[in-house]
């Protein structure tokens, strides 16, 4: 691990952002964290237990002088998004995170760097370890399967915590509060097909979508950035109107909540059609990148004729509808927010597609700040799907977090806000999905907040976090512990 990073300041939060990331801590895969988070509270000899889904919680009395200060809950995740660049050889479930510094920013090389949300926990760890910080008597909070289900918040149980205020250290923007999030459900469509024969006298294509952003299908799905399910899909549904394009195999995007950056499809065309389908196919790709020029200008897409046919292809009437129900299927922002200026109500992340052997597979991650909204599009969905004849299960729906701008804390940390520096913060709720929903239904009268500092490009390669927010951020959560309100 570079020492730059934990020569960085603050430098208590950094080197256990370091520590941190020097573990693999994939979501399902939370062994190895959880079993650094014990050993990391039991060192300290503060109380520390593990529930019986693996959420850790560490408890600290107050500070000397802050014992009649109300308990706060400080929460953050401890699995983190795995994504790399095609070109990176890294093995996430051995590896540490190898993390850089450029200019104001700490990068990872190729791969995800884990601020989202290793910030948050190396802030509470920072804290618990402190001996001249002054805070109220603390419960922090360490959840599992965050990124892909929140199975942790979810399987939190009601008297687990005793605090009556829980600070959310997870999000990604330094000059908001948030005060509510969407709530989301996974929308899986499948179905099998009776494979065919490839036709003598065809060529074999892969076809690759790659250089795109991606991003966090929540915080970035208003950006107008490319979905590589649906760029490889508008490719497909020419090829085959035009030359008969039959598809043998795709694999596009991985984690639900990612915008897809990459997809690749094995196809085949008639030999007669060679030259034809190349030029046109180019003439497509071009009208592709200019649409997309301005934010994605990276995006390559590439044709490269194979050598050898594959075995199987999928037959035309089952393509027929399959590239039609991708079409149709929604993606993006689906209705903007009445209630909240430039705030995405509801939306669709068309995620990942798997075609090949017989079965294809579409998985869908759709959010909403409004549960009727939520379930209306998904609804919208699983009626495209079904149409083409797939089966659809609606699956890991979690609720949202209804916004309460009467909250007590909530005024503490404007305040504090302003005070700091010298105009207000943006009192917001997000469009990703956050843990407090959850974490409300069985602690309904907890007051909630969240906040963070300034991450940039959160579960994809290009993620990385601004040093100086975070220096901004630490002194802001430092004011936050002083002035909890009096019980």
């Amino acid at each position: 691990m570079s020492h730059e990073i934990r020569n960085l300041e603050p430098k208590a939060l950094w080197n256990k952002f370091s520590d941190l990331n020097a573990v693999p801590r994939p979501s399902k895969k939370e062994e190895r964290v959880i079993a650094f988070m014990m050993e990391f509270g039991k060192k300290l000899g503060l109380d520390t237990i593990q529930d019986k889904v693996g959420n850790v919680i560490i408890k600290k009395p107050a500070s000397s002088g802050m014992e009649n200060r109300k308990t706060v809950v400080l929460q953050s995740h401890l699995d983190m998004v795995h994504q790399k660049n095609n070109d990176t050889d890294f093995d996430f479930d051995t590896q540490g995170i190898e993390m850089y510094v450029d200019e104001d920013w700490v990068r990872a090389k190729g791969t995800t760097l884990g601020a989202d949300n290793g910030i948050g926990v190396a802030t509470i760890m920072a804290i618990l370890e402190s001996t001249e910080i002054k805070h109220p008597a603390i419960e922090a909070l360490f959840t599992i399967d965050e990124e892909t289900g929140m199975t942790g918040a979810m399987g939190l149980e009601g008297g687990m915590l005793e605090g009556e205020i829980l600070l959310n250290l997870d999000t990604e923007e330094d000059d908001e509060i948030d005060i509510g999030c969407a709530g989301g459900i996974d929308v899986t469509a499948e179905a099998e097909y009776d494979e065919e024969e490839v036709p003598e006298s065809s060529v074999a294509y892969t076809i690759t979508v790659k250089g795109l952003n991606g991003g966090h299908s929540g915080m970035d799905i208003h950006k107008g950035l490319g979905n590589a399910n649906k760029i490889m899909n508008r490719l497909l549904f020419e090829g085959f109107d035009n030359f008969g394009l039959q598809i043998s195999q795709i694999k596009g995007g991985s984690l639900r909540n990612a915008i897809p950056r990459e997809s690749v499809a094995q196809v085949i065309i008639a030999q007669v059609y060679d030259d034809a389908f190349v030029y046109d196919m180019q003439q497509i790709v071009n009208e592709i990148k200019t649409e997309l020029a301005t934010t994605e200008p990276a995006l390559e897409i590439v044709f490269e004729k194979q050598e050898k046919l594959p075995a199987k292809v999928m037959p035309p009437v089952a393509q027929f509808y399959f590239v039609r129900a991708m079409y149709a299927a929604h993606n993006g922002v689906y209705r903007m927010s009445a209630d909240f200026d430039d705030l995405v109500e509801t939306s669709n992340n068309i995620a990942k597609v798997e075609v090949g052997n017989g079965k294809l597979s579409i998985q869908c991650l759709t959010r909403s700040s409004i549960e009727s909204s939520k379930m209306d599009l998904a609804n919208a969905l699983r009626a495209t799907f079904e149409l083409m004849g797939c089966e659809v299960t609606f699956s890991g729906s979690y609720p949202g977090w209804t916004p309460n701008p009467k909250s007590e804390i909530l005024d503490v940390l404007t305040s504090i806000y302003e005070k700091q520096n010298g105009h207000q913060a943006n009192v917001v709720a997000c469009h990703a999905g956050l843990e407090c929903g959850i974490l409300g239904t069985n602690y309904p009268d907890m007051d909630m907040i969240s906040f963070g500092p300034t991450i940039r490009g959160a579960h994809s390669p290009v993620e990385r976090v601004s040093i100086s927010s975070v220096q901004k951020y630490w002194k802001f959560v430092l004011e936050i512990l002083e002035n909890i309100p009096q019980k």
